[in-house]
């Protein structure tokens, strides 16, 4: 075919009948598909949409929320899929969290240290608190009286959020739908060609990819974020605390005060940390300091009264060393005097936000995680869009001109 702008791929003007022109002008261009875009086909955009994305949307339910107020969940549903390096950071805070507080207690042996292990791990989607005054911690360590305490709180934790028929069949199938759109992308007769009608949306599996590692890894962790459930298990375990006075006889924390030993915040007047009271696991980014300080306590007052059991140091100093089992009732000054540490004791208060080098290690860890999972899926999308050349029907028609 005869026709004017066929060019080479430097521009120059080629003979009007040649049929190894490589490119044409702008103005053939604009004279033969016109000056607008190509028309929108909603038949094929919603048939490949349906396909592609419509699965991983539906992976979003299998995520963990438990706020008590509906709108705070939608906020944390909608931030896990806005931010999915904040998303991986929690996840990966809770996992080494998980591995630092099973090393931490290890050392220890004394009665309801693997239960204060558990009870401890299972509250990093609380605001947890820790009152170390009166006595308070001390006397939940140290009294008999509190074993209860300590095992009621391990049953009415355990409320997990696992697997289920329901996600576990929304993995298996977002992994067919990813499988398919790359057998879809090889088989097509020009593969790494992207169809402007709606095989672009095909693109969209390595996008969200990262879905996926997120919401099995909840899963598998089975975080205890249920609002409602994770304060009553408190209140109930702690309506059977007792707590040492200045009598023999130890009493019952609701005939004490109203303070507890472990409990969890009920309101927070600090805009600054309102995410901390968000029982939604992606917020454990917001609760790690304050956690992480509150574990320090607990562990602290553990290896104190761990070391002195372990010299056999008597609750009075001068007098017969007896095991807690004994039967011996303590006041609240031998508890308190009991608590603090021994000369030259290893278990003190260092860092008041337990910011160790193992703090600073596991959230530098966390960081790069949910860097490297956050680029490793997005960015690979990025990289198949930014090479894959477009093709539509005004390129069909412009490769048959060149060819005329």
């Amino acid at each position: 075919m005869t026709i004017d702008g066929k060019t080479d791929n430097h521009g120059n003007l080629l003979d009007p009948s040649t049929s190894n022109a490589t490119a044409i002008t702008y103005d053939l261009c604009i004279s033969q598909c016109g000056p607008g875009q190509e028309p929108f086909q909603w038949t094929v955009f919603s048939q490949q949409f349906c396909s592609w994305l419509i699965p991983w949307l539906a992976l979003v339910s299998q995520l963990p929320f438990g706020a008590n107020d509906k709108l705070d969940n939608l906020e944390s549903m909608l931030l896990t899929l806005g931010s999915p390096t904040l998303a991986a950071y929690s996840l990966a805070l809770t996992v080494l969290n998980g591995r630092w507080i099973g090393q931490l207690f290890s050392k220890y042996r004394y009665p309801n240290v693997k239960n204060a292990v558990r009870i401890l791990s299972s509250l990093q989607q609380s605001p947890l608190r820790v009152d170390t005054d009166d006595v308070l911690l001390a006397s939940l360590i140290m009294l008999p009286q509190n074993d209860e305490w300590w095992e009621e709180l391990v049953v009415w934790l355990d409320f997990p959020h696992t697997w289920s028929i329901s996600s576990a069949t929304s993995i298996v199938w977002v992994i067919i739908v990813y499988i398919f759109t790359i057998v879809h992308y090889f088989s097509q007769d020009a593969p790494g060609d992207l169809n402007s009608n709606g095989d672009g949306v095909g693109s969209i599996g390595p996008l969200w990819l990262w879905l996926l590692p997120i919401v099995a890894g909840w899963l598998q962790l089975s975080p205890k974020c249920d609002s409602f459930r994770l304060h009553q298990a408190v209140d109930r375990a702690n309506s059977i605390a007792y707590f040492a006075n200045q009598t023999s006889q130890p009493i019952k924390g609701e005939n004490f005060s109203r303070r507890r030993a472990i409990d969890i915040a009920r309101s927070e007047f600090d805009e600054a940390r309102m995410d901390e009271l968000s029982t939604p696991p992606i917020y454990n980014y917001a609760r790690f300091l304050p956690w992480v300080q509150a574990v320090t306590v607990v562990s602290n007052t553990f290896g104190i009264i761990c070391e002195r059991e372990h010299h056999h140091d008597p609750v009075d100093p001068g007098t017969e060393w007896r095991d807690r089992n004994s039967g011996v009732s303590l006041t609240a000054s031998q508890v308190r005097n009991y608590s603090l540490p021994r000369p030259g004791s290893v278990y003190r208060s260092k860092y008041a936000w337990g910011l160790d080098g193992s703090a600073l290690s596991r959230m530098f860890i966390a960081s790069a995680v949910a860097l490297t999972l956050q680029w490793g899926t997005t960015g690979g999308a990025i990289i198949i869009v930014w090479f894959t050349s477009a093709f539509g029907e005004h390129i069909v028609t412009l490769s048959s001109l060149i060819r005329c």
